[in-house]
């Protein structure tokens, strides 16, 4: 799932070589953490917040296939 996260988040910021993406896996629940850099949050989060929930849509569905449940969090410094 990180590296779903990744590709997409590469493809979205303007700076993609400080896109971070870490992964914690507890049994079938995982949390994605997207870092990326400051300038950028707001073309990953977009306007209300849209292309974060598209983001997080997009992550579910391939969960759904393994089985799994995804969480994304985007972190800002």
């Amino acid at each position: 799932m990180a590296r779903l996260v990744e590709i997409i988040a590469r493809a979205l910021v303007s700076r993609p070589d400080e896109v971070r993406v870490t992964e914690e896996v507890n049994g079938k629940n995982v949390v994605v953490k997207l870092q990326v850099a400051k300038e950028d949050i707001g073309k990953v989060i977009g306007k209300s917040g849209r292309i974060a929930k598209a983001l997080r849509t997009v992550v579910k569905a391939a969960a759904i296939k393994q089985d799994l449940m995804v969480t994304v969090e985007i972190i800002e410094d």
